[in-house]
C-alpha cells in the first residue's frame, strides 16, 4: 500500500559490518548490578567470569561509525529503530536514542528486542507504518547483535560468533514501497518458501536466512547474518537493479517473515 502520491518507503541502501574487540561499558559496574535484578526472579548465575573480565559491546559504539558513514550531512533522518536480540551491555541508557545523535536530523528513536530474528522484520514493518502516517520520509533500522551474555541461560541460546552491525537506510520514493509480513504458527516454512518463491517468479533474488536454506538454524550470525547478505546484494544504484525478496524464520517463536523490494 502506498500515498495517494505513489511515494512508498523502500530500502535503498545498506551497510553491513563485524567487529572484534569490547566495549569499555562492558567494565561498567552497573552491568552488573542491572543484570543482577534482571535474573534474580528466574534463578540464573551471573556469569563472573564476564563481567570481571569486561567481555561484550555496545550498541551504541558499534553502530555509530557505520550510521556516519551510511548518511550524509544533508540528508536528515526522521526515524531511527533499533532492533537487536542479545542484550546490550550499556544498561540504564536507551542506546537507541543515543545513537540518534549520530545522524542527522531528531528523529523519533526507539527499539524492537524480545521477538528473536523477527525483530529486524518487525522494525522495517513499523518504518513502513509510521510513513504511512506522513510523519517520515527516511527512517534508519540499525540492527545490532553482540556476543556476551552475562548470565547462564534457562535454555540453549544460539550467541553470535562475532560482533556485528547493519544499518538499513529507508527512503521515500516513487518505486512500488517495500513489503513485509510475518506470520506465526506456519506448519511448514520451508514449503511456504518455496511456494512464495514460485509465486514471485525467476526474476526476483531470493535470500533465505539460516532454517531456510538447508543450513543449520540459527547460524553463525543468528540476527545480522541474512541482512549482510541483503548488503552485499543491493546494489548502491537502481540501474538494472532486480527485485530482492527476504524470508528469515525463527524457530524459538515459530515466526516466519518474508521481505520484498519489488
Amino acid at each position: 500500500m502506498t500515498d495517494p502520491k505513489g511515494a512508498g518507503l523502500r530500502i535503498t541502501r545498506a551497510l553491513a559490518r563485524r567487529f572484534d574487540g569490547r566495549s569499555e561499558t562492558s567494565l561498567d559496574p552497573d552491568l552488573r548490578v542491572f543484570t543482577s535484578d534482571l535474573v534474580r526472579p528466574y534463578g540464573l548465575p551471573l556469569r563472573e567470569d564476564l563481567l570481571a573480565q569486561g567481555v561484550g559491546h555496545s550498541y551504541e559504539e558499534l553502530a555509530a561509525g557505520l550510521l556516519r558513514e551510511a548518511l550524509a550531512e544533508d540528508e536528515p533522518v526522521d526515524l531511527l529503530i533499533l532492533a537487536f536480540d542479545t542484550p546490550d551491555v550499556r544498561p540504564g541508557a536507551p542506546s537507541s536514542l543515543a545513537l540518534s545523535r549520530s545522524v542527522p536530523g531528531t528523529p523519533l528513536a526507539f527499539a524492537v528486542c524480545d521477538q528473536g530474528s523477527a525483530a529486524a522484520f518487525t522494525a522495517l514493518r513499523l518504518a513502513g507504518a509510521h510513513h504511512r502516517t506522513g510523519g517520515c520520509r527516511r527512517a534508519v533500522v540499525v540492527l545490532a547483535e553482540q556476543g556476551a551474555l552475562h548470565y547462564e541461560p534457562a535454555g540453549p541460546v544460539a550467541l553470535p560468533q562475532r560482533h556485528a552491525v547493519v544499518v538499513l537506510v529507508c527512503e521515500e520514493t516513487s518505486a512500488p514501497e517495500m513489503t513485509v509480513r510475518q506470520i506465526r504458527g506456519a506448519d511448514d516454512p520451508e514449503k511456504a518458501v518455496r511456494a512464495w518463491a514460485e509465486e514471485l517468479g525467476p526474476e526476483t533474488d531470493l535470500l533465505v536466512g539460516p532454517g531456510l536454506d538447508g543450513t543449520p538454524w540459527p547460524g553463525d550470525q543468528p540476527f545480522t547474518g541474512l541482512w549482510a547478505d541483503l548488503a552485499d546484494r543491493l546494489p548502491a544504484t537502481p540501474e538494472g537493479r532486480r527485485p530482492l525478496a527476504v524470508a528469515g524464520f525463527d524457530r524459538r517463536l515459530g515466526v516466519l517473515s518474508t521481505l520484498t523490494l519489488p
